[in-house]
C-alpha cells in the first residue's frame, strides 16, 4: 500500500492577512487561532485540509524562488467539493460579494457540476458538486 498523508496544508502568500481573514470568513470559513499571528493564520477548510495564509514578507523566509505574480500567472488550483449544485453557486456568489473575482462561467458535465473563483489575492478556487457514486466511472 503506497503513502497516505494524514493532513494537508497548503501555504498561499497574501497582500494583507486581515483582509484575507475577512474574506474568508465572509465565506464561511473558519481558522485555527493556535496557527494565528500576525504573519500567518491557518484556515480550516475541513477536519484534515488547510491553508496557511501567510504574509508575502513571512511567505520569502520558506522559499528561495520567486513568489508567483497571480495577475499574470498560475501557480495553483485548489478545488474542493460541495453537498450540491446549489452550494457551489452559493459559495460563489459569497465570494464575488466579498470582493473576490469571477473566474469562469459555471461547468456543466452532467455528473459533475463546478464553477471558480478568484480570493483578493488571485488564487484559483474551485468548487464542484459530483453525484454521488459517479466519482469511480468518471
Amino acid at each position: 500500500m503506497g503513502f497516505k498523508a494524514g493532513q494537508l496544508f497548503v501555504n498561499l502568500p497574501v497582500n494583507d492577512l486581515q483582509a484575507s481573514i475577512n474574506f474568508f470568513t465572509a465565506l464561511g470559513f473558519e481558522f485555527n487561532l493556535q496557527y494565528t499571528d500576525e504573519n500567518a493564520t491557518c484556515l480550516i477548510i475541513n477536519d484534515n485540509t488547510f491553508a496557511m495564509l501567510l504574509t508575502k514578507e513571512f511567505f520569502k523566509t520558506f522559499v528561495s524562488k520567486e513568489i508567483a505574480d497571480t495577475s499574470s500567472h498560475t501557480e495553483v488550483i485548489m478545488a474542493f467539493s460541495a453537498s450540491s449544485r446549489a452550494e457551489v453557486d452559493e459559495l460563489v456568489h459569497k465570494a464575488l460579494a466579498a470582493g473576490g473575482k469571477k473566474y469562469n462561467d459555471p461547468v456543466e458535465h452532467g455528473f459533475m457540476y463546478s464553477w471558480s473563483f478568484q480570493d483578493i489575492d488571485g488564487h484559483l478556487w474551485e468548487t464542484m458538486y459530483m453525484e454521488e457514486g459517479t466519482a469511480e466511472n468518471a
